[in-house]
């Protein structure tokens, strides 16, 4: 039988289980903001302190609430969870809010919130019964009251320096993760496979084979530029972040760089298939020197300069070697 057939109905639910869900909501959402402060305060300590912040709040909502259990139902709080409520409002698993930026995961906070004060009232208006109907409007406007404090701490924490500060940080982090090994990655496999498929290419005629040299050159320069861009920095010591994502980086640019040329030899015509490479390889190299303007704030001409004019090079080297 599938799980979700033991799932309750929140209309089925008594006034004490909603007291229930509530008290145990709370503190999921308490956890949720220490988990963040924990995974943020190394880096941008501000705003973990507005979820340390949150999640005292979300203490003081629990003690209330556990204090008007024990008024009118007694000691015994009985336990059900989110899960246990078909369309009760969902929240992220802790370990998915590692994949989010800054911004997403104040983005999230905010929304689990607004998806707390909706739930309450929406449920609010569809029972008739007066008691249960205080008790949702009481627990969404605990939310929005959670809401309103929630940009007080924000105001207060976070003052616009210390907001371009982390978000400069952030930057910084997505440069070094991302953009620099996957920028390493595009200009090899862009450069360095051009003179063994354009060797090929003038050497043979031959679309096929200029392709699949092509293929084999890009996915085997990728594997081993991920490996070595992984295994070459854990991260601890220099910043960079995560081994794994640098690889993954590097690996897939590196694979982009290369196929993006070669993929044109699946074209029959040699000519064709070769003038359609040339332009791709143009279009790639000024990528290239885009990317190293926009990102690691190289000037475009000078980035422009270097890398058209190593990649000519090479270039001329493939089609000299196979033309000879």
């Amino acid at each position: 039988m599938p799980l979700f057939s033991y799932r309750r109905q929140f209309r089925d639910l008594s006034e004490a289980e909603v007291l229930a869900l509530a008290i145990s909501s709370e503190e999921d959402d308490a956890r949720i903001y220490r988990s963040y402060a924990a995974r943020l305060v190394a880096e941008y300590p501000d705003t973990a302190r507005i979820f340390d912040g949150m999640a005292a709040e979300e203490d003081l909502h629990r003690q209330r609430l556990i204090d008007l259990f024990r008024r009118r139902f007694g000691e015994m709080i009985p336990l059900i969870r989110r899960e246990h409520v078909a369309g009760f409002y969902a929240r992220r698993p802790v370990w998915l809010m590692k994949t989010l930026s800054l911004d997403q995961v104040r983005a999230e906070a905010a929304a689990m919130e607004q998806a707390a004060e909706h739930f309450y009232l929406t449920a609010a208006k569809a029972t008739s019964d007066a008691g249960t109907r205080k008790l949702l409007g009481d627990l969404a406007a605990a939310e929005a009251g959670h809401r309103h404090r929630a940009g007080t701490l924000e105001a207060a924490s976070l003052t616009p320096d210390a907001r371009a500060d982390e978000d400069r940080a952030e930057h910084r982090q997505f440069v070094l993760t991302w953009v620099q090994p996957g920028l390493a990655g595009l200009m090899d496999g862009s450069v360095s496979t051009l003179a063994p498929i354009f060797a090929v290419a003038f050497a043979t005629q031959d679309t096929w084979t200029t392709f699949l040299v092509g293929l084999a050159a890009s996915v085997g320069a990728g594997i081993s530029m991920g490996f070595t861009e992984a295994a070459s920095d854990d991260g601890q010591l220099s910043g960079r972040g995560s081994p794994v994502k640098r690889g993954i980086s590097a690996g897939l640019m590196t694979t982009i760089g290369g196929l993006g040329h070669a993929l044109p030899y699946l074209i029959p015509d040699f000519w064709t298939a070769t003038i359609t490479a040339m332009v791709v390889v143009f279009v790639e190299l000024w990528a290239i020197a885009w990317i190293q303007n926009r990102y690691m704030e190289t000037p475009f001409w000078r980035a422009a300069f270097q890398v058209v004019l190593g990649g000519a090079l090479v270039f001329a080297a493939g089609a000299f070697i196979g033309g000879g």
